[in-house]
């Protein structure tokens, strides 16, 4: 197969792929309707011009048989007038009307016959076209009840081209959030922390500072604990009568954590001496 076969069957093909595609059997079915009811109309006016013609045939008769009739009333009088001259002159042109009347009949006998042939075809034309809009409505209805039926089923099973849209925008707005929601948590560890400097106003160095003072405490607290139940120190009062449920919970006041620190040991006063003084 050459190039340009080849060329012309892949056209083709995408062609008749992107037709099927575009085609409506709906719009088809409507559409070849149409061109019935078009041939119908052509059809009864054909009967209508064939019957005019016949209608103007047999209105050139009636003038012609009256104009015989006049022509023999006349050669009549002529006749009894003496003028048989007269006589024979009306009833030459009498006989050529008469010739006149016989092929006008003729023809009007054909006209007659294609009207009532026509006048059946139409007949026929007619109930194929009220079959065919029949049918046609018919196949229109479930043709669109499958539609409607294969659009339920694909957003049932989330194949069809709007619900994929859906589905990738809802996974898009998930993801994004999570990268919100992380960005929101490491931010704020890192503001807890110190590493960042909190610009809102809500913050200040002291508040800093004591909140730094309160973790220190409790890891303190927690240091001692560990000592005491590996048996190198003396355990903390609060810490034994709180126990480990309670140093998870929220971190305490500056009051109790003033009253968790451990006992100070006393210390020997030392006695005042002036600068200068030997130790």
């Amino acid at each position: 197969m050459s190039v340009m076969k080849r060329l012309s069957l892949i056209f083709r093909s995408k062609a008749n792929r992107a037709l099927d595609k575009m085609e409506d059997p709906r719009e088809t079915l409507d559409y070849s309707y149409q061109r019935q009811l078009e041939l119908l109309q052509k059809v009864r006016r054909g009967v209508a011009d064939v019957a005019t013609s016949r209608k103007r045939v047999e209105l050139q008769i009636n003038q012609l048989e009256q104009q015989t009739r006049r022509l023999e009333d006349q050669g009549r009088k002529a006749l009894a007038a003496g003028r048989e001259d007269l006589a024979r002159e009306a009833l030459t042109r009498r006989g050529a009307l008469q010739s006149q009347i016989a092929d006008l009949r003729i023809q009007h006998d054909n006209l007659q016959g294609e009207e009532e042939k026509l006048t059946t075809a139409s007949h026929r034309l007619q109930a194929k076209v009220d079959a065919f809009r029949t049918k046609k409505e018919t196949i229109k209805a479930t043709y669109t009840a499958a539609e409607a039926q294969t659009r339920i089923n694909e957003a049932f099973s989330g194949i069809s081209e709007e619900m994929g849209d859906v589905g990738l925008a809802i996974q898009r707005a998930e993801d994004k959030t999570a990268q919100m929601q992380a960005r929101a948590g490491a931010i704020d560890e890192l503001l807890a922390s110190g590493a960042l400097d909190d610009f809102t106003g809500q913050r200040d160095d002291i508040q800093a500072e004591l909140d730094r003072m309160g973790a220190t405490t409790d890891v303190e607290l927690e240091l001692q604990r560990m000592k005491a139940e590996l048996g190198q120190g003396p355990a903390p009062r609060d810490a034994i009568e709180a126990g480990p449920q309670q140093a998870q919970q929220a971190p305490p006041t500056q009051q109790h954590q003033a009253q968790q620190y451990p006992p100070m040991q006393p210390q020997q006063a030392q006695p005042y001496r002036q600068p200068g003084e030997g130790a």
